[in-house]
Order: C-alpha cells, then structure tokens, then sequence
C-alpha cells in the first residue's frame, strides 16, 4: 500500500490533537515513532524518567492503532536502530517511500536544529508543523518581549489570562487581584492529611519497559523500584480528576511548604503527563478555574496552578526561545565549582539535601521549593558552574525537558543570565528553609548557628555569596537591603563568616561531600 505522508512523532508530542495528527489520513499515512540511543544517552537520564517516556510512547502508539493509524514503531533494542532519530527517518523512508514526510517542530533546540536538517539530509520536502498545545508562540513571545527594559512573568502572566479569560471578569481579574501568591506561603504540619497521587500498576507493555531499562541503563542515576507513574491518557485523566478532588483545595496554601517524608504534599504531580502531551494543559487550567467556580476549591488554589501553568511554563519556554542557542552557556557570576558529587550519592549529613536529593533518587520528582530552595541553592551559594547543574536538573526529573528545564535553572534557580528571567537570584539562608520545612529540627546542623561546628552550612555560605557578589547586588533593589545588612556586620564577624564558607567549601572540593566537615 502506498503512503501519501510519514509522520513522525516525538517522545513528548504524546497528544492526538497536534495538528500533524489532526490533518492526516490514516487510511493513507504512517505514523513513525522510535526510540534511539541519542536521545537516551545526552544526559544519563534517571532510570524513571527513561521508563516513563519509553512506556508512554509505547502506549501512545497503541492509542494511535486503536484509532485507525498505521504506527511503525521503532524499538530501542531493535538491532537495526541506528541510535539517531534522523537515521532512523530515513530507514522509514527506505521502507516506505511516501510522497511526503511532516513533523512537529521540536520542544528543544537540539532536536529542531537536527529536524531543520532532515530535508537536505534526506534529498526529499519535510514539512514542520508548529506545536500547537502551548498558547504562545516563539515569534508571539518576541513581539511581547521587543522594546522591553526587561521582562517580568506578572505582566505576560496577564496578558496569558486576557488571551485564555480564565479567571476574568470582563477584563478585570476575578478577585480584584492577579496574583495570590502572598497567600501560598504557608508552612505545611505533619498532621495534615496528605493525598497521594494515584498509583498504577504497570500492564505488560510498561513491565518489558521496566526490564529494558534496567537491562540497558543499570548505572543510570534513580531506581526503577516500586514504578506507579501513569503512561496511558487513560491513567493521566484519573491522575487529573483525583488531584482536582482531593489536592488542589489545599495546594495554594501549601505549595511552598517542605516536609519529612511527604513527598508530594498538595502537589498535582502531573507536569511530566503534561510535558509529554498526555494532558492538555489549557484544559487542565480550565477544569481548575470550574473548580473554583463551583465553590470546591480557593481562589488562590485556582490562581495559585493557573499561573505556573499559562504564567510560568509559558514564561520560560518564551525565554528559552528567545535567547537560544547559547542560553544555557551562560554564567553571569563566573560559578565554576564542579558539581559536588553529594548530588548523585545523597551522601550528606544536611537534612534538607538529603531529603531532596533522596526523594529524586526514588522518584525522579521534587516539588518547585524543593528544587529551588534547596538544591538549587545550595549549587547557587557554593558557585556551582551552572551547565553542570542544568546538566543535572536535565537527567533527575522526569519532567525536565530542556525548554522547561534550563530556564528554571540557568535562570530562576542560579541566575547565571544575570536577571534576563527574574529579578533577582534566589539565594537564602537555613532560616528559610526552617521557615518553610521540618527538615532542621532532626538535622546535624544547627539552623541558628552561622559559624563554628555544627553550624548550619547554608548560613556561611549565604553571607560570603554575597560578599562575592556585592557590588553586583547592592544596585538590585531587591537584594540591597541584605547587602547593607552585610556591611554593617563587624569586620571580624564577616572574615569569620568568609572563614567558615572557604573551609567548608574547600572540604567538599576535596571529599565531594559536606559529612566529616570540622571548621
């Protein structure tokens, strides 16, 4: 049978309303799909994120079947792979000889730089069509971003509200106010019930996923142990509907909150069903907002998820284009640290460290505080070099594709681009973290202590970044305040507190762990 188009979908484009899928013919059309070695090996991807993606392109696939196409689906330990996505088009070509191939335009620069290649490569038209589940285009983005000073999430935030009109009035915000997030900072108590998002257990397909990971990537970071992620739409629409029920009431509130052995608290979990196009994010915040309006749920719950979904995930992947490539090479504040290898071993006496890093290695999941506050500050405060922590928020989450990924860290997380995403970097003492989490009162180290043994090593390490960096801060009217503050310390308090960040500093170089640190 002849084929009028090769189609060719991605391992997040896991969505039957792309327009590429939309405007086929399958009585006529081939659906390609495969999994290679490059996109497994580019970063040694946490063994759950591996299995995630594999076992719902794999469900995708049949999904696509069961309504009419023809799929040939290429197997990661299919002995003719060839390992690349390009070599594998053009074995489908081989094979099939269409009359025409398409593609859905790439979420990372990677892969867009290689699909712009195809047609030269394979001497034949290859149509690339948009990606239509994101509500604002690269070139939208620009427009909005021309002229700008600098560019601010709250004011594309709104813009995305009057485009989507979820939570307006006529053109005014329900509530009177944008934005609620002075309300979400809650500390969360143990004795709050926690729901747990919905658990799955894995079908025969995710199960040969499962055996294939382990068999092809045993020394690959995480543990296969345990696997309950949804891979089905089926499973993805059950994840939705339990998160609306039973988290999303209290998920404003407690969003920023941290705590022992809950790792998903109010949390929805469901970005990386999202990023890989199991659930459609406009309909998601639409089904948020009837919450809302059926009185289930707050307001600054309902405006609390909005905003990280048509605010910030929009935001980023908006910056991302704009400013790539080169966007992840960038290290406004010179950070060349090597990444500390407490990162992969979770070797490390500081509770709040070993807690994230530890929930990473078993889920490939942490929450925004998480990834923010604790990892992402310490990297920041030690002078991690950025590449090296983007490299490792790539590989660990299951949810980190390089669009998401690098803005959040290269940007928000270790203000390497020098403020072209927020304003200001988010460095922070242990009192935050002992603010916002249980994590110090079992922890080796004293939270209260700034310097001398036992003292909680994120105190130091604040203070001397921001020695290192003075000069830089104290025009950024958001972190002047804490450089005064630094200036008016006595002399010797400062050389002590330099003192106390050098040593321990000098210590993780040398043993790639904080444990058997003695100032």
């Amino acid at each position: 049978m002849s084929v009028a188009t090769l189609r060719m979908v991605l391992g997040d484009q896991l969505s039957p309303g792309l327009e590429i899928l939309a405007g086929g013919d399958p009585a006529h059309d081939v659906i390609l799909m495969a999994e290679v070695a490059d996109e497994t090996r580019y970063v040694p991807h946490h063994k759950r994120k591996l299995a995630f993606i594999l076992a719902a392109m794999r469900a995708f696939a049949e999904e696509l079947r069961g309504g009419g196409w023809r799929v040939d689906y290429v197997t990661l330990d299919d002995p003719r792979n060839t390992g690349t996505l390009g070599g594998e088009l053009a074995r489908a070509v081989e094979r099939h000889r269409p009359q025409a191939i398409a593609a859905t335009e790439a979420a990372e620069w990677r892969v867009l730089d290689m699909q712009r290649r195809w047609a030269a490569d394979l001497g034949a038209t290859v149509v690339l069509h948009p990606d239509t589940r994101f509500l604002c285009t690269p070139e939208d983005f620009a427009t909005w971003a021309k002229g700008r000073r600098s560019l601010r999430m709250e004011y594309f935030y709104r813009e995305m509200r009057r485009k989507t009109g979820l939570l307006m009035d006529l053109d005014q915000p329900v509530g009177g106010r944008w934005n609620l997030d002075a309300e979400n900072r809650k500390p969360a108590r143990p004795d709050l019930f926690m729901p747990q998002p919905p658990r799955v257990v894995p079908d025969a397909t995710t199960r040969a996923v499962l055996d294939l990971v382990a068999r092809h990537f045993p020394d690959n970071f995480g543990t296969l142990d345990d696997f309950w992620f949804p891979v089905t739409r089926a499973d993805a629409e059950r994840a939705v509907a339990h998160f609306l029920r039973h988290a999303l009431p209290r998920f404003g509130d407690f969003q920023d909150a941290m705590l022992e052995g809950q790792r998903f608290l109010f949390h929805s979990v469901l970005s990386p069903l999202i990023n890989v196009g199991l659930i459609d994010p406009l309909d998601l915040c639409r089904r948020v907002e009837a919450e809302y309006a059926a009185g289930r749920v707050p307001l600054n719950a309902a405006e609390g998820f909005i905003r990280q979904v048509i605010g910030w995930r929009e935001y980023v992947r908006g910056v991302y284009w704009l400013h790539m490539p080169g966007y992840v090479e960038r290290n406004a504040l010179r950070a060349g640290r090597p990444l500390p290898w407490l990162y992969w071993s979770g070797e490390t006496d500081m509770a709040c460290m070993a807690a994230c890093i530890g929930q990473t290695r078993a889920e490939a999941y942490a929450h925004h505080i998480q990834r923010l506050m604790v990892t992402g500050n310490f990297a920041l405060l030690a002078g991690i070099e950025p590449t090296q922590v983007h490299e490792w928020y790539l590989a660990v989450y299951m949810d980190a594709f390089e669009w998401v990924e690098a803005p959040n860290t290269i940007g928000m997380s270790q203000f390497a681009d020098g403020g072209l995403l927020g304003s200001k970097p988010y460095a922070a003492s242990g009192a935050y973290i002992n603010r916002m989490s249980d994590h110090c009162g079992g922890c080796r180290y004293d939270v209260k202590r700034r310097i001398g043994a036992g003292a909680c090593p994120f105190n130091a390490l604040y203070w001397d970044f921001l020695g290192r960096h003075a000069q830089r801060f104290a025009r950024n009217p958001r972190m002047a305040q804490m450089v005064r503050a630094l200036q008016r310390m006595a002399p010797d308090e400062r050389q002590a507190l330099h003192a106390q960040a050098t040593a321990f500093l000098a210590h993780l170089d040398a043993t790639g762990t904080d444990r058997g640190f003695a100032p």
